[in-house]
């Protein structure tokens, strides 16, 4: 019910925001075109709209490789056996034998 709710008050917001500027025009250049007296709240809306286009396959992208990294670690889990804890803080054999770790005399 808060859903709808909020949805309808964002929506009276729109139609207001509309309705305030359908007499305010303004024109718009592309550099070798030029649209006289469109409306501010189409410029906006179009704005909005290819801002939600560009940023849907970021999104995507983000959620696909999280998805993609969750699915590998759970995979590498059910292959390895359990360890105990204390073998996390164990070094790599290679870097164990160095005397010096960070190349500071």
């Amino acid at each position: 019910m808060i859903r709808l709710l909020g949805f309808v008050l964002i929506f009276l917001v729109i139609i207001s925001f509309i309705m305030f500027n359908l007499g305010n025009t303004s024109d718009l250049s592309f550099g070798f075109i030029t649209f006289s007296d469109v409306p501010v709240f189409l410029s906006v809306l179009a704005s909005f709209i290819i801002g939600v286009l560009f940023s849907i396959p970021l999104a995507f992208s983000l959620t696909w490789k999280r998805h993609t990294v969750e699915k590998k670690h759970k995979k590498d889990k059910e292959k390895s056996p359990e360890k105990s804890p204390a073998a996390d803080n164990i070094l790599p054999a290679d870097i164990a034998k160095e005397s010096n770790l960070y190349g500071i005399d």
